[in-house]
């Protein structure tokens, strides 16, 4: 069976996440530099091999002071690991819109296991002859597990920032 590469479309993909901040209200972000592809056997994304890298100096909250704490060794540390980097172990199939995605994730050098469902919107031709494929990506991660710590206690109770971060990872790729 032959193999068959996709390239993502960066015009129509977003790599998001939020976090809450103080507990009640979220804070939206984005890396605005990445890359990603995917190979599969044809049209069968069953067990496809997904790839995907982000320059962690993108990051974009829309809050400069705020990027730039997150770009430094209380978070990211972009001196010392300027890439978050995942590579799939499985891509399998659920049902004809959904599959899990499991792979490996490295933020900070530490390398962790992580599960997705993932959300197949189909393939199609687009209005110039492209065949494109559709994914969204969401779930949560502990940030914690790769080493991202920083926090400050609250007054009130409570911490700043919260563990979790829930991703919404929007995708199109289109086939080479």
């Amino acid at each position: 069976m032959a193999t068959t590469k996709w390239a993502i479309d960066p015009t129509h993909s977003e790599i998001g996440f939020k976090v809450k901040h103080m507990m009640f209200t979220n804070v939206s972000g984005k890396f605005n530099n990445y890359e990603a592809t995917i190979t599969s056997n044809e049209n069968n994304f069953e067990n496809a091999a997904i790839e995907f890298s982000a320059d962690i100096k993108s990051i974009d909250t829309g809050n400069t002071d705020r990027d730039n704490h997150l770009r430094s060794a209380d978070f990211f540390d972009v001196e010392n690991s300027p890439k978050m980097i995942f590579k799939s172990t499985s891509f399998t199939k659920i049902d004809d819109g959904n599959y899990e995605l499991t792979g490996n994730l490295n933020i900070r050098g530490v390398e962790k296991q992580v599960k997705l469902p993932v959300e197949f919107s189909g393939i199609m031709t687009d209005p110039w002859g492209n065949t494109k494929v559709g994914l969204n990506i969401t779930g949560k991660i502990n940030r914690k597990d790769w080493g991202l710590n920083w926090n400050s206690a609250l007054e009130a109770g409570g911490v700043l920032v919260s563990d979790d971060v829930r991703l919404n990872i929007e995708l199109q790729f289109a086939k080479q």
